[in-house]
This record gives C-alpha cells, sequence and structure tokens, in this order.
C-alpha cells in the first residue's frame, strides 16, 4: 500500500487521504493548506486511534507527541492525554 492515496473510515464516513491528498487543517477557524499525510496525522493510525482523533492539522494546530506511543497530537487530544497522565499519577500516590 502506497501512502499517496488510500480511503479511511473516520467517524463513520469513508474519507481520501494520503499526501496527495489536499485539505485544510481542522481546526476551526484554521485555513491553512496542508494534505492528509502522515506529517500532519493526530496519533499514528489514519482514522483515529487511542490517543489521537485521526484528524489532519497544520504545524501550528499540531504538536510534537509527548512520547513515541502517541504520534503528534492536536491541542485537544494532547490535553485529554494530559488529564489522563495527570490523574494516574495521582492514583498512584
Amino acid at each position: 500500500m502506497g501512502y499517496a492515496h488510500y480511503t479511511i473510515q473516520r467517524n463513520g464516513e469513508e474519507i481520501e487521504a494520503g499526501y496527495a491528498i489536499e485539505a485544510t487543517c481542522e481546526e476551526v477557524g484554521c485555513d491553512a493548506e496542508i494534505d492528509r499525510g502522515l506529517a500532519h496525522l493526530c496519533g499514528q493510525q489514519p482514522g483515529g486511534d487511542e490517543h489521537g482523533c485521526g484528524g489532519y492539522y497544520c504545524g501550528s494546530h499540531l504538536y510534537g507527541g509527548p512520547s513515541d506511543q502517541t504520534g503528534d497530537l492536536c491541542g485537544r487530544c494532547i490535553a485529554t492525554y494530559m488529564r489522563g497522565k495527570g490523574e494516574k499519577a495521582a492514583q498512584e500516590r
């Protein structure tokens, strides 16, 4: 499978993905032009995974992953991840 163009299921809908697919950042109010390649993906799996929503974001709205297991995350997903880490640390005390 190449990564230039493929389809995925996300939120019950089939969408086109891949670095050859032109798109806009999915952050509300942002109109930055991007592609739907892995470099713009929130999480590690197209379509979403346990840490990332599977959305596609520009460099201003996608943040370096807090760990190798998460991949890069959008603002909402990184906040959720960090809240979960805080709750886990509190439970371990």
